[in-house]
């Protein structure tokens, strides 16, 4: 059955909008009559059938709707440097999506290379991974913000992943199950001593997510799969 993203629907009446109604009728060649199934990005899933496969406006009949739909146990957020090749960016928030996340932060650090992001197409690239993957939940992309302003706001269990040779913890050792958790993770370069020195002011935990030294994108993978291994 065919999954649409419908971020306003409120009522058991609704209307696709018109790209999504093109694609309903024109592409998928869905008639009056078919079912098909939406999600709404706030835990609402839908079961409707169309009345009117009109493919400028589709119209459909909700059935049957379920809230909080594959709810998860923990909250995960992850605060992290885009990287310079943004196709390694998108390939992270795609792939977290898919596995579990539900908050991403761009944070801009002394070291990072790219220090804008298009949140619209960034944002599409997150709704089409909830689609596929069947999620009820939307993440939230925030606009990227200073390092040094953000690390003071996170009132989260706070994590922060670098490569400085000094002690660190395992997510497992320190997490407490089914929390809230926030993750940071450095551009490439890593962040520098001074940005970690702040975060130790902050307390946050340092963690080790391995002995490989991991590309940034990976290593921000590596700890959304971790935090849902762990909660599972």
């Amino acid at each position: 059955m065919h999954l649409f993203y419908t971020p306003d629907i409120t009522d058991n009446f609704y209307q696709l909008n018109a790209e999504e109604s093109k694609h309903c009728s024109k592409v998928l060649r869905l008639n009056k009559g078919d079912k098909i199934q939406l999600i709404d990005g706030k835990g609402g899933f839908y079961i409707a059938e169309i009345t009117d496969s009109n493919p400028k406006q589709v119209a459909l009949n909700v059935l049957d709707h379920q809230q909080n739909f594959n709810k998860r146990n923990h909250y995960l957020h992850i605060a992290v440097a885009p990287t310079k090749n943004i196709d390694r960016f998108e390939w992270f928030l795609e792939k977290a999506t898919e596995i579990g996340i539900d908050e991403i932060t761009p944070i801009i650090c002394e070291r990072s290379e790219r220090k804008e992001v298009k949140i619209d197409r960034l944002n599409k690239i997150i709704t089409s991974a909830v689609k596929q993957s069947l999620k009820a939940y939307h993440p939230k992309l925030n606009e990227p913000i200073s390092f040094k302003k953000f690390i003071g706001s996170v009132k989260t269990e706070k994590f922060i992943a670098h490569c400085i040779d000094q002690p660190k913890n395992t997510l497992e050792n320190k997490i407490t199950k089914h929390g809230n958790y926030t993750v940071l993770i450095g551009p490439e370069g890593d962040f520098s001593p001074a940005e970690v020195s702040l975060t130790v002011l902050e307390n946050y935990v340092p963690i080790t997510l391995g002995i490989s030294r991991l590309r940034t994108e990976t290593a921000a993978l590596q700890a959304c799969f971790e935090l849902n291994f762990l909660n599972r």
